[in-house]
């Protein structure tokens, strides 16, 4: 038996490190933070304001987790892979997903309509919540500051007449959404598609600085953007909650876990802002989880809106002993209002925030997903997400081990964001058939940031038409405009890809509405592509270096970070291990002030 220090010195293994951090758990919250603070100053993760505010609220529930650990197993081989990018994944535990009745023999996609169209937009913001009200001094903030967010007087240097750097009244790419950048948006939604039916909008309203919001702040902004400011320019909006839009930031713990750092406050407040689209019975069941089902009134649609932070890596209260399948029993409730919608011969729209096939979503509950599209595939028309911040798409398939245009199933429509911190500001108009509700085509409107008119009145001009852009390369081409964009019609576009690259590396500069980029060649080409065809996360070609944190950098538009999906709400956690000696060593140095309490504490050591 050796002691935690010595262990940590000795052995360098994750998973004996994990049983290091156990026994610090089990010292109390308070001594966890501490340490675990310490660790994130020593090995430089971030400033130490960012590591007293994110460890302070997220440590809580790291300890609570890994008190609960049984070491090793797949949950602690699951947290040392997506928490420290220290582990290869483990096998995905097999479920079967249950289904009150069989798939139809002839269920196909309905034929499309020889109606008139109708136009909706969806848009993936992120509003900047310093201020959240306007102040006249808020254009004057240093956009040119040590953090992942800028514009907050962090420091006196970065108040406003104390910097070099100010930023403008409409935001720096350093700097996530200002209201006046995110009423302009609105003002252009209402002239370039004023005769929009319905809006989505795709989660995070709370800002990107996670180590400063509490409740107050998030239910404030929560609360401003959803019944103050969208009202006043937005008819109608389905919503869905992002990770951000809670305190801890991606906190969200299943309902049959027991704690006291509840996010039932999340719910209620968006129940109440979402009331007066959705009206009282509906939003009364929001108050679950955050997952709503409701009827387009215009037509035969269904809307679900389903909270995605249940399959999501960094949502710490999912690393339970024994990992739920079904978090909250959300994806039996998702079951059920699908089956209810196939029944009753409706459409479908899934509405989320994070891309179930992205890197951020776990293999298993990504798994488990998938089989819920594959049943409903005639039903759901299309899902719509946000989270990466970039313009992407993903593509489900009958059978992902080769993947084409015949067992192409599904499409997932990812929207780019407002915030400047991913490129320019931007929102997307869709067209869409009023009877079978097949996406026919979308455009992307961008405000320039390089322009010379940008700060004092960004002009919102069109970027490109998806069929434009791609349907004329198309052999034979797709140009039609009561053609629907299909999962086939979109199988084909990333063989374009794979053919003609001038076709690829420009879809690559649309990731960031041609944002500070750079070319995608070899490896890179290959698992963006890759990322294309993956609905579901397990096929995804992202891939875990033990040893290195595998998330997207900061800001970066490079070619090397284009193929992360991560981009919002990532732990400093991560950062911190990405070092790994480093920070064992930082560990031991940090707990020597713990004294006895944890230097004589014993662990065993002798896991291979």
């Amino acid at each position: 038996m050796q002691s935690p220090v010595q262990l940590a010195s000795t052995d360098f293994t994750m998973q004996s490190l994990l049983l290091v951090l156990q026994v610090l758990a089990h010292l109390g919250n308070d001594d966890f933070v501490e340490v675990i603070t310490d660790v994130c100053v020593l090995v430089g993760a971030e400033d130490k304001d960012v590591c007293e505010g994110a460890i302070s609220r997220e440590g809580p529930i790291l300890a609570h987790d890994l008190r609960n650990m049984v070491i090793p197993s797949h949950t602690s081989t699951l947290f040392c892979g997506t928490i420290f990018g220290l582990c290869d994944y483990p096998d995905i535990t097999e479920y079967t997903v249950q289904f009150p009745s069989d798939k139809p023999a002839n269920a196909t996609r309905p034929a499309r309509a020889e109606k008139r169209l109708f136009k909706l937009f969806i848009s993936a913001t992120s509003t900047s919540t310093f201020p959240t009200r306007r102040e006249p001094s808020t254009s004057t903030v240093n956009y040119n500051c040590t953090k992942n967010i800028c514009c907050r007087p962090y420091t006196s240097s970065d108040a406003p007449g104390n910097t070099s750097y100010p930023a403008g009244p409409f935001g720096n790419n350093k700097c996530d959404s200002p209201v006046d950048l995110e009423e302009s948006m609105y003002k252009a939604i209402q002239s370039f598609a004023s005769d929009a039916a319905f809006s989505i909008f795709t989660g995070d309203v709370v800002e990107g600085a996670v180590w400063l919001v509490n409740e107050t702040e998030v239910t404030n902004d929560l609360n401003d953007a959803f019944s103050t400011r969208m009202p006043s320019y937005l008819h109608t909006v389905y919503g869905v909650v992002g990770n951000h839009d809670a305190a801890p930031v991606n906190s969200f713990p299943p309902a049959d876990v027991e704690t006291t750092i509840s996010s039932q406050w999340v719910y209620d407040t968006l129940a109440s802002d979402w009331t007066q689209w959705i009206g009282p019975t509906t939003a009364a069941a929001v108050k679950h989880y955050g997952a709503y089902s409701v009827k387009y009134p215009g037509g035969n649609l269904k809307l679900i809106s389903f909270n995605t932070q249940l399959y999501y890596k960094e949502n710490f209260w999912l690393y339970e002993k024994t990992m739920a399948p079904d978090p909250s029993g959300q994806l039996a409730w998702l079951v059920n209002e699908l089956d209810a919608a196939e029944s009753a011969g409706e459409r479908v729209w899934l509405m989320g925030h994070m891309p179930m096939g992205a890197s951020d979503a776990f293999h298993d509950g990504s798994s488990y997903f998938n089989q819920i599209i594959q049943r409903y595939e005639a039903t759901i028309a299309a899902c719509f997400y946000g989270h990466t911040h970039k313009d992407e798409f993903e593509i489900a398939y009958a059978d992902n081990s080769s993947p084409s245009a015949d067992t192409a199933t599904m499409m997932s429509y990812i929207a780019p964001a407002l915030t400047p911190t991913s490129g320019n500001p931007t929102f997307r108009v869709y067209s869409v058939d009023p009877v079978t509700f097949g996406i026919l085509d979308f455009t992307v409107y961008i405000a320039n940031m390089s322009s010379s008119t940008y700060q004092t009145n960004p002009t919102w001009e069109k970027y490109y038409s998806a069929k434009e852009a791609y349907g004329s390369l198309l052999s034979p081409a797709i140009t039609d405009s009561a053609a629907e964009l299909t999962p086939e019609f979109w199988h084909n576009v990333t063989t374009l890809f794979e053919k003609n690259d001038t076709a690829f590396q420009d879809y690559v500069a649309r990731k960031t509405r041609g944002w500070d980029y750079s070319s995608c060649i070899g490896d890179c080409k290959t698992g963006e592509i890759c990322q294309l065809r993956a609905a579901e996360s397990q096929y995804n070609c992202v891939e875990i270096t033990p040893g290195i944190n595998f998330k997207r950098a900061k800001r970066s538009t490079s070619g090397a970070a284009l193929h992360q999906q991560s981009t919002c709400g990532e732990s400093v956690i991560g950062v911190m291990f990405s070092n790994f000696e480093g920070a064992v060593e930082a560990i031991g140095k940090a707990a020597e002030k713990l004294g006895s309490s944890f230097l004589d504490a014993s662990v065993n050591s002798t896991l291979s």
